[in-house]
């Protein structure tokens, strides 16, 4: 799966779909993928990050990869762990994003970097500078973690300072990432990140990747169980 030059059309009629037949896909760039259980999802995610990564590694010197935290991709981090078939992937090259994060220390156990951390970041050889945490608790989280994506992307040409990989979950509500159904966060187009309030949640404060950032990675991938 090569670097393009530009996101895909979000309406483009390219998509390949593993569907029964009476299921409509919905109108969405890329694959759908069905498998029987989890370790053969987590086979075909991994396949098509290795290559990922290895194709930006090539074209631009690094990666810059964005995980979400919670239960359900956590499997799979320890999957890219302990599997001899990743054992290649180029993480002295990747930056680490965090997609949301609550606004709890990094050491409260409801933290997603904090989970990111102890499945991956400690048992991988990924530089401390190349890991990019937000720091949820701080009154600016939000600007000061747009403008650290944007200062560690600017080296790159212009077109290509985009987030390369961005793994989401999904919600029982629909919601991924932070972005909650009915939120002022979803029509943001002028931020890349964002500071959200839900109510009835724990915690309700969080601090978000807006759709505008998330949808101008090279590729996204939708990580659901059921």
């Amino acid at each position: 799966m090569a670097c393009d030059e530009s996101p895909p059309d979000p309406l483009g009629d390219s998509s390949i779909y593993e569907l029964e037949d009476d299921v409509a896909p919905p109108r969405l760039p890329g694959d759908v993928v069905v498998r029987d259980d989890e370790e053969a999802v987590h086979s075909a995610l991994a396949a098509d990050l290795l290559v990922h990564a290895g194709n930006c590694v090539r074209s631009f010197g690094d990666f810059h990869l964005a995980l979400s935290g919670g239960s359900s991709p956590m499997p799979f981090y320890r999957r890219l762990m302990v599997d001899p078939a990743y054992r290649e992937f180029p993480w002295r090259r990747t930056h680490l994003w965090i997609v949301d994060e609550r606004c709890v220390p990094f050491d409260d156990p409801m933290s997603n970097f904090g989970q990111i951390r102890d499945y991956l970041v400690g048992h991988s050889d990924i530089p401390a500078a190349n890991v990019h945490p937000m720091e949820a608790t701080l009154p600016d989280a939000p600007e000061r973690y747009e403008r650290e994506i944007q200062a560690v992307l600017a080296w790159r040409e212009k077109g290509q300072d985009r987030l390369d990989f961005v793994l989401l979950g999904m919600g029982g509500d629909g919601h991924t990432a932070s972005l909650f159904p009915g939120s002022a966060a979803l029509d943001l187009d002028d931020r890349l990140v964002t500071r959200v309030h839900v109510e009835g949640i724990e915690p309700p404060d969080r601090i978000t990747m807006t759709y505008r950032l998330i949808n101008g990675a090279r590729l996204v991938a939708v990580l659901v169980k059921g």
